[in-house]
């Protein structure tokens, strides 16, 4: 596990969230914050210092990959501690301050590096402060040679960035301590529990270690509200102990108490998600591409540049797609719209919220409407890692953003600018525009589609490239019933019920066991799966708005029929990670990969012996019958690994089935994904940052730690399919996201 926080006196807390914005961070409530108090039984001293100077402007043009150029940096510093001399496998923690004084900077990162980590770890400092720092070592082989490396990487240089940069390095200390957090497997350290709270109605349980006696709930004060006995559930994870205080419903903050168990407070309330929809908001705008964000960027990328027929526009808008500064304006699409989803949702329980959320969600809308050529063509994604100057013409401008027609993305763009152009009544004259620009986009959309079929996407690094074709087809009935909702033109009526045989054709119905499971097309070779990104909620999307707008059709019994089916499967998987709440990744066929073209199209860049580990990996999970095993992580190989978008996409698909069929259970499950994002988790994290207790550092390299910042996700211990969150602090499990936030309040609106 690592480390890097403020000492007890240098602690802030966060401001309302109106007061500022981005809102501030509150590190007094972190991991790392959490690891600086942990008790130290033995410690040596390292002797020496280290120092790091370099200047920050650039001499040449960034460098990239031959195959990603543009993915680029102006290189690397790194300084170097021997610790050969020393027995730091006696010892289970470094421990080291760093003072960085960078000229004018408002983001200083530092990676740290021994040879017995798997990676890289990302430490966030603070500029012109001593941050104290600790790196967990406990987990990994330390009998070799070891030595510490800070390196900073050079990417290029803000509005306020100065030309000189130093860090220095003192206390180097190696460390044995007591009560070192675990990092993989399902079993918690003493408990997990949703660590910002709970909704009032519905099932609130914690996971407990100790299996056997009882617990309560008190009020901060210390007045006892609730007593039970801690149940043992034995689940297909192993035996746990189980603290259900479902039955309390009286709002307000309560600590938990079982045995030698104290949680921290948490809340009990019907608006207990209002807070950390807040500080996601927070979290996206201070991601916001060509816009001055305080404290953390000036107006940026004015010269990255998409060329077609003669015309350029500036790819600077919308949000920086993660931690890096790579931006993908189908991704911006799909955030602009679960912002202004949100809006409508929020509109008349939180009219400040939703005001908010609804001008978020108009930089985003901008952004998509300003980067089409008008021929169906569009500025569609870069890989970016740089600050620019903003001057045309000088050595740093970039005039290759990637354009193309995909007739996926048009599709899908124009269902966003549709649902946009229904409820902006606000502003009648965009309104118009917008209604011109869906039809037209559906249009370009069709007329590619006739000509071309199935778009081949080109660009491995795009997260549509994935696409299957029942997720196509349920895309194309979306966008075309948002089309009718805002028309009520017949002929788009026509096509969304048409467009949505295909996927249920691709629905499993006759398996014994579970089914409702989706296909990746007619020939039944895949299930549907992701490993990272996700619109898995496009299927129950699109059936839903078919239902709710073409309630007289006569395929209307089948649509509903699909949504209940699947919204079962959602019910049914949930036992496979009892007692806690997460949805599995769902049903894999054991031959898969034999599905060459969709196995490769998910797992980008696989090892030479893929198939051989898909089949391991399988072994891992729940064995079905002959053919089928469930997995509770997806099957992956590579750094594309982290399944928070997975989980919150699969809830958003309970949520959607709950709230047309009126199951309450299946909005409980949706619930659930929300509280493992809170910290009902093995590893008993929020990660929300700042929401909630014992929230880490991330890999937010470009624009520094922010509140609300949500990584990638959990991933697996190397084949197994047991969790694994180690602290080092690396892509792309632990990096900061944008499509997550967009997920959780697009879930969260639906709550």
């Amino acid at each position: 596990m690592v480390s890097c926080g403020l000492s007890s006196g240098e602690r802030t807390s966060p401001a309302k969230a109106e007061e500022s914005w981005p809102l501030p961070l509150d590190r007094s409530r972190s991991f790392e914050t959490a690891e600086l108090e942990r008790q130290v039984l033995q410690e040596q001293e390292v002797d020496g210092t280290l120092e790091l100077r370099f200047s920050t402007t650039p001499t040449s043009r960034a460098k990239g990959s031959a195959n990603d150029p543009d993915y680029a940096n102006y290189g690397h510093r790194s300084v170097q501690m021997d610790l050969s001399g020393y027995r730091v496998q006696d010892y289970d923690r470094i421990a080291f301050s760093i003072y960085p004084e960078c000229d004018g900077a408002r983001v200083v990162n530092i990676d740290c590096y021994l040879p017995c980590l798997p990676a890289n770890h990302l430490i966030s400092l603070e500029n012109r402060k001593w941050n104290h720092c600790t790196l967990n070592l406990n987990d990994y082989s330390r009998d070799s040679e070891q030595f510490l490396r800070l390196t900073a990487t050079l990417r290029g240089r803000d509005l306020t960035t100065g030309d000189s940069c130093r860090f220095r390095i003192d206390s180097i200390r190696l460390q044995k301590t007591a009560g070192i957090p675990s990092e993989k497997g399902w079993m918690p350290d003493s408990a997990a529990l949703s660590t910002a709270g709970y909704t009032a109605a519905g099932p609130k349980t914690a996971v407990l270690k100790e299996r056997q006696g009882a617990f309560c709930l008190k009020t901060p004060e210390g007045k006892t509200v609730f007593r039970g006995r801690i149940r043992e559930d034995s689940t297909t994870l192993g035996r746990f102990g189980v603290a259900d205080f479902s039955a309390f419903t009286r709002e307000g903050t309560y600590i938990l108490e079982a045995g030698e168990y104290r949680s921290r407070p948490f809340r009990i309330g019907a608006r207990v998600f209002e807070s950390s929809a807040w500080k996601a908001l927070s979290y996206i705008f201070g991601q916001r591409c060509g816009f001055p964000v305080p404290s953390v960027h000036g107006r940026c990328h004015l010269d990255l540049l998409a060329h077609h027929r003669g015309e350029a526009i500036s790819f600077g808008g919308g949000w920086h797609d993660a931690g890096d500064l790579s931006q993908q304006s189908l991704q911006t699409g799909d955030v602009a719209y679960a912002l202004l989803e949100a809006s409508e949702h929020f509109k008349d329980s939180h009219p400040a919220l939703s005001a908010r959320l609804r001008e978020e969600g108009l930089w985003g809308l901008d952004f998509i409407l300003r980067t089409r050529f008008g021929d169906g063509y569009r500025a569609s994604s870069v890989g970016l890692l740089i600050w620019q100057d903003g001057k045309l013409d000088s050595f740093d401008d970039i005039h290759t953003v990637r354009v193309q027609n995909n007739a996926f993305d048009n599709y899908l763009q124009a269902g966003y600018e549709a649902y946009a152009a229904r409820i902006l009544s606000e502003d009648p004259g965009l309104q118009e525009y917008l209604l011109r620009t869906a039809e037209a986009d559906f249009a370009f959309a069709e007329e590619k589609f006739a000509a071309d079929g199935y778009d081949r996407f080109r660009f491995l690094y795009e997260h549509c490239y994935n696409t299957s074709r029942s997720q196509w087809h349920a895309t194309v009935s979306w966008a075309a019933s948002q089309l009718y909702r805002l028309t009520g033109e017949e002929k788009y009526a026509l096509k969304a019920a048409d467009a949505i045989r295909y996927t249920l054709e691709c629905q499993e119905t006759e398996s014994k066991g579970l089914n409702g499971y989706f296909y990746r097309d007619t020939t039944r070779r895949s299930v549907v799966h992701y490993i990272h990104q996700s619109r898995e909620q496009l299927y129950m999307q699109a059936l839903t708005e078919l239902c709710l707008t073409q309630p007289s059709h006569p395929d209307h019994a089948l649509w509903e029929k699909a949504v209940r089916l699947h919204g079962d499967y959602l019910k049914a998987l949930m036992s496979y990670t009892a007692p806690y709440g997460m949805l599995p990744s769902g049903v894999y066929n054991a031959d898969e990969w034999k599905d060459s073209e969709g196995f490769f199209a998910l797992h980008l860049f696989p090892p030479s012996d893929a198939t051989e580990r898909y089949t391991l990996q399988l072994q891992q999970g729940v064995r079905l019958d002959s053919t089928r095993y469930v997995k509770r992580f997806p099957v992956w190989f590579n750094i594309f690994n982290g399944n928070n978008a997975v989980l919150l996409s699969m809830g958003k698909n309970a949520a959607l089935c709950g709230r047309y069929l009126g199951d309450e259970e299946l909005l409980d499950i949706a619930r659930e994904q929300i509280y493992w994002m809170l910290g009902k988790n093995p590893f008993g994290q929020s990660m929300v940052y700042g929401e909630g207790w014992n929230y880490p550092d991330m890999d937010s390299f470009s624009s520094g730690p922010l509140t609300g910042m949500m990584p990638v996700g959990i991933r697996t211990w190397a084949d197994t399919d047991e969790p694994w969150w180690p602290q080092v602090n690396n892509a792309c499990y632990k990096e900061v996201w944008v499509t997550v936030a967009g997920k959780y309040l697009s879930l969260i609106s639906e709550l």
